[in-house]
């Protein structure tokens, strides 16, 4: 069980996989390498956000409902209150870019040094609607 001192900080993400239930098939999530950090702060609040690296370059145009569709299946984020049970951390979810996530997420994790790593975490990928397991590896920044 970790310290619950030990999660304080920011997270650089270094990896995100999903492995589809149905076919056991593991791919990234949002591609190789994607950009996003995870933080955990004392007074039990909690943030993340993901975007896959290779998302499209800026734009004078508006966005089209297509492409706004696409930036949305890209990324994630959301902000929550946190707590610890045994090797899991629940986040209590108050906003997400996903409606769905609304209430507690449960998530299994391990912690050494300045490794963080959330496996096992099960839900529904929103771009496919597939049935999936997460596993997130972060460094501490």
């Amino acid at each position: 069980m970790a310290d619950g001192e030990e999660l304080i900080g920011s997270w650089r993400m270094d990896a995100w996989t999903r492995t589809s239930v149905a076919t056991g098939e593991t791919t990234d999530a949002l591609g190789p390498s994607p950009i996003g950090y995870i933080a955990y702060h004392r007074c039990g609040r909690m943030m993340a956000s993901v975007f896959r690296r290779d998302r499209f370059p800026p734009t004078s145009q508006a966005w089209t409902v297509e492409e706004k569709a696409k930036l949305f299946d890209d990324m994630l984020a959301y902000v929550a209150t946190y707590r610890l049970e045994g090797n899991r951390v629940i986040h209590e979810v108050d906003g997400s870019w996903n409606p769905n996530w609304q209430g507690a997420l449960d998530r299994p994790f391990t912690l050494e040094g300045d490794r963080l790593v959330i496996s096992g975490a099960p839900g529904i990928d929103p771009a496919t609607g597939e049935e999936v397991i997460y596993r997130m590896e972060f460094t501490k920044d």
